[in-house]
């Protein structure tokens, strides 16, 4: 998903971005936009329980690389304040 821009013999993309350079991009724009303490980890949290929404959970798993599907649940387990808002949409329905 991140190709780097590192040459190889031929002059083709080789790789993907490493650690360092992705969670140094991810930290260059967070302070931009004034959003604090953002991982790419917390991205990925965020990819998997959006995409939960709308793409079955079998290819999500895909997507994210996951061989089990009981990794994927993990990432698409709403937060405390996802659940409360959930709770107060019925509770007032």
């Amino acid at each position: 998903m991140f190709p780097s821009r590192k040459r190889g013999q031929a002059g083709e993309v080789t790789g993907l971005l490493g650690e360092r350079a992705l969670v140094y991009i991810i930290s260059k724009y967070a302070g931009q936009a004034r959003v604090a303490d953002v991982s790419p980890h917390d991205l990925r949290h965020r990819f998997g329980y959006r995409m939960a929404g709308t793409v079955p959970l079998h290819r999500l798993a895909q997507l994210m690389g996951h061989d089990s599907l009981d990794t994927t649940l993990r990432y698409v387990r709403g937060t405390q304040q996802d659940l409360q808002q959930a709770v107060e949409t019925i509770a007032w329905a």
